[in-house]
């Protein structure tokens, strides 16, 4: 309680935080959770607490949607919350409206949220537990995390283990001491022990429910006597364990008592008199003696019109002394019971989970509803209940198949795709009708083109290659066989699958595929270097898939790849105007996914465009968005590729050490296309930290498809990389290579010198390589027009250096320039580099900020000082959002950020700087 007040007192001044509290079963756990509330409501804490149910595990946020109801005044409409789980994006905004409600409820006063047992918690509110405390961590809310101490589920351990990680604090109830023991065996028995009743009562091994149960069972039995003013046990008959003693308590009940506890504990942790009177079949009114014998006797107590066992251990030993048909009979009719009550599915299908029997089609089909209802929000329970569907299912049911494929495609959603394979392995082909078949591959094609371009190619390909299927199908198949072909970088077989794709897309009027093929069309064009045709291409799907919808799409291609080209193009305004708009409309249609793929493109717009801190933030944001999506293909060459690229050019070499780690994965896929780019990743970091040769031997594969259609450095190509190349290999030596570069430079110029970054970066590469200071003075003049930071300053700084021996007055304009351009873009270490020429030179400047400072706000953006100061005016993350026209997500990282620099962790001390000096200005 010492260790609790000190985190009030903390929370009152603004500093939040977790704590896991952690015990054996039986420990004191609940209870200290409830003195903790109440010393928080004393202080003037708003308190929310929240409890799992091993029989709710089934509830997508159960625990959390009853317990933010439970600290007085409407934080949310709950009906609403519930009612997002129709949404196939549920879990994406409902978070989201978690998120802001709770913030807005913590800037009017500081907030507790307890969540009890925490070991069955479901799948749903162990995400909100993973994210809310890290995106709400400057807010005055305290978290308090109790869960029992040993073997626990993995998906619990992981989430423990990420929030011990990100600084939560441990609090672990050990058992009790000698000391102790003799105290609460005074207070139980009414004297202080001898001797002997403390050796006796050691067998409680110091937990202290267990110890209360058996000196309760002792002092109800009349076996303690009190002699000189010390309690002394009568007998040498104690019972053996903590079940055999609540068993004994048990048998002396009445007989209506002990049929009504009995078959509560086959029910669950808590249940209503009407479901019990309906099991037993008696009426009501007979029911009020027993139960009131069970409330007087401590096993129940009673809160919102439930009975409750006053501990799950005294549940499970009742529960123990049933026979194991008598428990699955009663559970199976209380699932009935239920049904009748239009109870949610996912609460009877905790019932039916474990008393089902083989061949019972009524539960096969509530687990098969009750899986699907969870899909979207909590895929691992929803595959526990597909996979126990399945086992009840006959073998010659024919509802067995469909049931088969959905069960395949959840376990691939849960990432156990070797589980998937292994089963689809056991039916397929053979036990799927065709149409069947395809529809699962196509289902797991879609899921995985996230994760892994290949996999999502092949099961595309099988199921396109089975006959007897509609052409709209196989249209939709081979769209998405194509699009992740382009994505594994095989533009020969790309080509060929487009083709196909048109003309049976043409056949099945099926515009989607169309679309979707049209654009991988656009892929290939552009890597052909025929980019007048790609732009058309990506312009035409772009409109169709604008007047398909998004909810339409297979993966929402078309526009990404249109955004994508015109940053390839060196017109990044354009680009990143395109970006914007795709996350705008897919906010507007709650499209989680969706505004998840705009903002990764987003983020290597802003990279390319030499917005270094603000492609960090986004990127950061888009993580944040979907932890699970972050190690995909997808997420591996865009957001973690901008994310090391800005590390290196903004000189933060640990941070760029760590992504080019996290890159090493990329090396070892069967993609050719990730390999590169990680490859080019890993590079760069090595370049930057003086290993050349290094940087060479890691790019020997992507130096080998130099001469093939198709990206080997960055996915989608920058031209303006060729040049980085170059200088990179020239200084590791590596001069053939160098002049491969080169001549792919040149030749992408004469073909697309309408482009003007394409003769751009070749004048920049043939002037690095040959030395020539006049094609460096050239690529100077040609980036001039195009809106691109980094490249330009890059020429002027080339062109600067190769002067700078012959004619050192005229070096310093171009230096200078470049380092404007630098400081503009925030590439501190490219900067830093350029200041050490000029000081060479004897024109030395003075370090300055870079592009987005405010006045008195030297160590920010103009970006976090627009943030900081609406958070000061007590505006929440969304609603900030909203001002900005962007997400909270990106308004989090800039906060995140703000903190870091001006070394503050709480938004109490944020709005006091704040007001401290706007008040100075």
């Amino acid at each position: 309680m010492r260790f609790l007040r000190a985190r009030f007192e903390a929370l009152l001044r603004g500093h939040g935080g977790v704590v896991h509290l952690e015990g054996p079963s039986g420990s004191g756990k609940t209870r200290l959770l409830a003195e903790a509330r109440a010393v928080a409501l004393q202080r003037g804490i708003r308190v929310f607490q929240a409890s799992a149910d091993p029989d709710d595990q089934f509830v997508p946020l159960g625990p959390v949607l009853d317990g933010v109801s439970t600290g007085g005044g409407a934080l949310f409409d709950t009906d609403r919350l519930r009612g997002l789980a129709a949404a196939p994006e549920q879990r994406f905004w409902l978070l989201q409206e978690l998120q802001d409600g709770l913030e807005r409820a913590a800037l009017d006063t500081p907030l507790l949220i307890t969540v009890d047992d925490g070991q069955w918690l479901d799948d749903m509110t162990l995400l909100a537990l993973r994210v809310l405390p890290a995106r709400l961590a400057d807010h005055r809310i305290l978290w308090i995390v109790a869960a029992r101490s040993g073997i626990q589920a993995p998906a619990v351990s992981s989430v423990l283990e990420h929030l011990k990680k990100s600084g939560a604090r441990h609090l672990r109830l050990n058992a009790l001491t000698d000391e102790d023991v003799a105290g609460v065996t005074e207070d139980v028995l009414g004297a202080p022990p001898d001797a002997g009743t403390l050796r006796a009562v050691r067998r409680a091994q110091g937990v202290p429910l267990l110890l209360i149960e058996l000196l309760r069972g002792l002092r109800d039995e009349h076996a303690v006597i009190v002699e000189n003013d010390r309690a002394r046990i009568t007998t040498d008959r104690l019972p053996a364990s903590f079940h055999a003693s609540v068993r004994q308590r048990i048998d002396q009940l009445g007989a209506p008592a002990r049929d009504v506890v009995r078959t509560a504990s086959a029910v669950g942790r808590s249940v209503t008199v009407g479901l019990l009177a309906e099991l037993l079949e008696r009426p009501l009114a007979a029911l009020i003696a027993p139960v009131q014998e069970l409330l007087d006797t401590d096993l129940l107590f009673e809160e919102d019109d439930r009975l409750h066992f006053r501990h799950d251990l005294i549940r499970e030993a009742v529960e123990s002394g049933l026979p194991s048909s008598v428990r699955t009979a009663l559970r199976r009719c209380a699932a009935d019971a239920l049904l009748k009550r239009n109870a949610p599915l996912t609460e009877v299908a905790a019932l039916l989970v474990d008393s089902a029997e083989p061949g019972d089609q009524a539960a096969v089909r509530l687990l098969r509803t009750a899986a699907q209802e969870l899909a979207a929000t909590s895929p691992a329970s929803a595959v526990h209940l597909s996979r126990r569907a399945l086992a009840l299912t006959a073998e010659d049911d024919p509802e067995r198949s469909a049931l088969l494929a959905e069960t395949v495609l959840l376990l691939w959603q849960t990432g156990q795709p070797a589980q998937a394979r292994q089963l689809a392995a056991t039916a397929l082909p053979g036990e799927l009708e065709p149409e069947a078949e395809a529809r699962l591959r196509l289902g797991l094609a879609r899921v995985s083109s996230q994760y892994s371009f290949a996999e999502a190619a092949e099961q595309a390909g099988v199921g396109a290659a089975l006959a007897g299927i509609p052409d709209t199908l196989r249209a939709e198949l081979l769209a998405l066989r194509c699009l992740n072909l382009s994505m594994m970088g095989d533009l020969d077989a790309t080509a060929t699958v487009v083709a196909e794709t048109l003309k049976v897309a043409a056949r099945a009027h099926n515009r989607t595929a169309w679309a979707t093929a049209t654009a991988v069309e656009s892929v290939v064009r552009f890597y052909e270097l025929d980019w007048d045709s790609a732009f058309a291409r990506a312009n035409q799907a772009a409109a169709v898939a604008a007047d398909v919808g998004i909810n339409h799409s297979l993966w929402v291609p078309e526009a990404l790849w249109k955004a994508f080209l015109l940053n390839a193009a060196g017109r990044s305004p354009e680009a990143l105007a395109e970006s914007q708009a795709g996350i705008r409309e897919a906010q507007r249609q709650g499209q989680a996914a969706a505004t998840y793929l705009w903002t990764t493109i987003r983020a290597r717009a802003l990279l390319d465009a030499g917005r270094l801190e603000d492609a960090q933030v986004e990127a950061e944001a888009a993580a944040a968005m979907f932890d699970d999506l972050s190690t995909g293909n997808f997420a591996d060459t865009t957001l973690l590729y901008a994310l090391g690229r800005a590390a290196v050019y903004r000189n933060d070499l640990e941070a760029a050490r760590r992504y080019a780690k996290e890159a090493e994965r990329m090396l070892d896929d069967s993609a050719i296309l990730v390999r590169n780019s990680g490859s080019w990743l890993i590079a760069l970091v090595a370049d930057a930290e003086g290993r050349p040769h290094e940087a060479m031997r890691v790019l020997d594969e992507a130096v080998g498809t130099f001469d093939e259609a198709g990206p080997s450095l960055a996915t989608p190509d920058d031209p303006a990389d060729l040049p980085v190349f170059v200088r990179m290999a020239l200084r590791a030596g590596a001069v053939e290579r160098a002049a491969a570069a080169v001549r792919i430079a040149v030749h992408r110029a004469a073909v697309g010198s309408r482009f003007p970054i394409l003769p751009a970066a070749a004048a920049h590469a043939r002037g690095l390589f040959d030395n020539d200071l006049s094609l460096l003075l050239r690529a100077v003049d040609l980036y001039q027009d195009i809106p691109r930071l980094l490249p330009r300053a890059s020429a002027l700084e080339d062109a600067g250096r190769k002067l700078l021996p012959i004619r050192t007055v005229d070096a310093v304009p171009y230096l200078d320039r470049a380092l404007d351009l630098y400081t503009e873009a925030g590439a501190e270490r490219e900067a830093a580099r350029v200041r050490r020429r000029l000081r060479a030179a004897g024109a030395p400047r003075r370090r300055t900020t870079s592009r987005g400072t405010v006045k008195g706000w030297p160590e920010l953006t103009v970006s976090e000082v627009t943030v900081i100061r609406l958070v000061a005016q007590g505006l929440t993350n969304r609603q900030v959002a909203q001002r900005l026209d962007n997400s909270p997500h990106t308004v989090n990282t800039h906060l995140r950020h703000a903190f870091t620099k001006l070394g503050t962790t709480s938004r109490a001390e944020l709005t006091e700087l704040v007001r401290a000096r706007e008040h100075v200005e």
